[in-house]
């Protein structure tokens, strides 16, 4: 479903063979001192590559049908002299049938990397076994961003990939670092245990409707693609009654919020309430702004 998808909103006529992703990476130490900039010009060159280069799935992917995706690592802290504390920024979007306009899938904030990294080394990755504690945090986004490319594509397509990305998190349970370990709350364990757990099932259908049934519908039915989004809602709201607090809503929301607003700010009045009723007990920190769909 995704590759014709993306062939006929391509209108591309030369097929050539790509990797899955096209990774744009910064590295930015704003609190450090004495490291020698080289080295984070080195280690974007390496994460870079490292991202783009790999072949992360078994499907054909042409150069236009890579997925854009960003990562901005803040260093926060030199712990030794190859070794360093990050907070990373990790975002992802696809495209929007018959439209210019890319719809955010994730836009998420990891505060606990640890990155053990000596100028000009290179990553390796090995699906069976812990090669570095890097490739394993690179290895594990970049599955969860193909995953939830998947999944707005076809009802639950990343799983795959998001079992994958499970794996990884089982072979780092010994991990002295933070964010691999179902003690700890909304890290890295619990955002790919919300993907995989089926009680949160309604979440993915949501998600898959949100996009293929919503928002690829809208250039030619607006208003039913309206409608579609609406229901969507409906699902996940079904979802955060049965397992309040889970870490999916904070993950839908925090990308769509402001997608949302956009979307609903041309409904009618009744729709209007509808959806703000809807998203504002699920997403109570940005109620605010969701109330700005009635001010337009």
């Amino acid at each position: 479903m995704r590759k014709l998808f993306l062939i006929l909103f391509s209108f591309i006529s030369t097929i050539a063979n790509a990797q899955e992703l096209n990774c744009s990476v910064q590295v930015i130490t704003p609190q450090l001192q004495t490291a020698d900039p080289k080295i984070f010009d080195d280690m974007k060159k390496t994460i870079t590559e490292f991202m783009n280069n790999r072949k992360w799935t078994g499907d054909t992917y042409s150069q236009n049908e890579r997925l854009e995706c960003t990562f901005l690592i803040s260093i926060t802290k030199e712990l030794s002299a190859d070794k360093y504390q990050a907070q990373v920024t990790i975002q992802s979007n696809r495209p929007v049938f018959n439209s210019s306009y890319n719809s955010t899938l994730f836009n998420w904030v990891d505060k606990d990397w640890t990155i053990e990294y000596a100028q000009y080394q290179t990553l390796e990755f090995n699906e069976n076994a812990v090669t570095s504690e890097l490739s394993s945090l690179l290895a594990y986004y970049a599955y969860i961003i193909i995953g939830l490319d998947y999944d707005s594509f076809s009802p639950k397509g990343g799983t795959p990939y998001f079992t994958k990305a499970q794996n990884i998190v089982n072979l780092n349970s010994n991990s002295v670092t933070k964010g691999w370990k179902a003690m700890e709350l909304r890290n890295r364990y619990w955002l790919v245990e919300n993907f995989m757990n089926t009680k949160y099932d309604n979440g993915r259908t949501a998600f898959y409707k949100y996009h293929r049934e919503g928002m690829d519908k809208m250039y030619d039915d607006i208003e039913n693609g309206r409608k579609a989004i609406l229901a969507s809602f409906a699902l996940i709201d079904k979802m955060n009654q049965d397992n309040p607090n889970s870490m999916f809503i904070q993950i839908f929301f925090k990308a769509k919020v402001d997608e949302i607003v956009n979307i609903f700010s041309q409904a009618s009045p009744i729709e209007k309430t509808q959806v703000i009723n809807l998203v504002s007990k699920m997403d109570a920190a940005n109620s605010s702004k969701y109330q700005k769909i009635l001010k337009q």
